[in-house]
C-alpha cells in the first residue's frame, strides 16, 4: 500500500480546547505541545519523509498580542528544548515562511535549531511560522520578476522557501474545520484532505496513523484515469 511522502497538518483547536475547559486561550497552545510530539511520533514510525505542522499564518497576528506573544515564547522554548531529542531521532528542522518580524531571540533559535540538525535525515520536520500560501507565490513571483526571469511553474517553485520540498500528499486538518486557511495553496493542488474532530491538543500518532490508513484507501487520479 502507497505511503505518502509528505504529509502536513493545520493544527487547530487550541484555543477551544482551552476555552471548553474555562482555560485562558494560551493554555490551549501549551497543550499543543504534546501533540506536537504525537505527529512527530507517528510519522517516524510510519517512515513518512516530511511533516509539515501549520503553527502561525500571516493572519494570524490579528489575535491579541498577548495571545501572539505567548505564541512566539512557546515556539522558542520548544525548538530550544525539543532540538537535542529531534536530532537523536533523525529529524532535521526547517522552518518557512516570513522571519523579518519574528522576535530577535525566535529567530536566533530557529537558526540554531536548523543548524544542529542540518545532518539529519530520516524525517524533515518542517514548522510553518508567520507563513501564508499567497505570501509565498507573491514572494516567489515578485524575485521572479526582480531578476527578470520568465514565470513559469519550475521557476516559481525553485523561489519557494524550501524547494527542494515536495507536494503533500496528504493534508490533515484538526477540530472539523473545512478549509485550507491560506496552508500550501500552490503545493495542495492534488493533496488528499483528511478531517478531524478531535481539537489539536488531544491529537494522537494513532490517529495519525489513522489518516495515513484513510489515506491508502483513496485512488489518486491527478487529473487523469487510474489504470487497471
Amino acid at each position: 500500500m502507497s505511503l505518502p511522502r509528505h504529509v502536513a497538518i493545520i493544527m487547530d483547536g487550541n484555543g477551544r480546547w482551552a476555552e471548553a475547559r474555562g482555560l485562558p486561550r494560551y493554555r490551549g497552545h501549551l497543550a499543543g505541545h504534546g501533540a506536537i510530539r504525537e505527529a512527530v511520533s507517528g510519522a517516524l514510525e510510519a517512515g513518512v519523509e516530511w511533516l509539515t505542522l501549520f503553527a502561525f499564518s500571516t493572519e494570524n497576528w490579528r489575535r491579541p498580542s498577548s495571545e501572539v506573544r505567548a505564541l512566539f515564547e512557546l515556539f522558542e522554548s520548544v525548538l530550544r528544548e525539543e532540538t537535542p531529542e529531534l536530532v537523536e531521532r533523525g529529524v532535521r528542522i526547517h522552518i518557512i515562511g516570513e522571519r523579518l518580524h519574528l522576535p530577535d531571540s525566535l529567530r536566533e533559535a530557529i537558526e540554531a535549531a536548523e543548524r544542529a540538525s542540518a545532518n539529519a535525515d530520516r524525517l524533515h520536520l518542517v514548522g510553518a511560522l508567520n507563513y501564508g500560501g499567497r505570501q509565498e507565490i507573491v514572494r516567489a513571483a515578485a524575485q521572479l520578476a526582480a531578476l527578470g526571469e520568465p514565470i513559469t511553474e519550475a521557476s516559481l517553485r525553485s523561489a519557494f522557501y524550501l524547494p527542494e520540498m515536495p507536494d503533500p500528499d496528504l493534508i490533515i486538518r484538526t477540530s472539523g474545520e473545512m478549509r485550507l486557511s491560506n496552508f500550501f495553496l500552490w503545493q495542495s493542488a492534488y493533496s488528499e484532505i483528511w478531517v478531524t474532530e478531535t481539537l489539536w491538543p488531544d491529537f494522537t500518532k494513532e490517529e495519525f496513523a489513522h489518516a495515513i490508513r484513510a489515506y491508502q484507501t483513496r485512488r489518486r487520479r491527478f487529473g487523469g484515469v487510474p489504470q487497471g
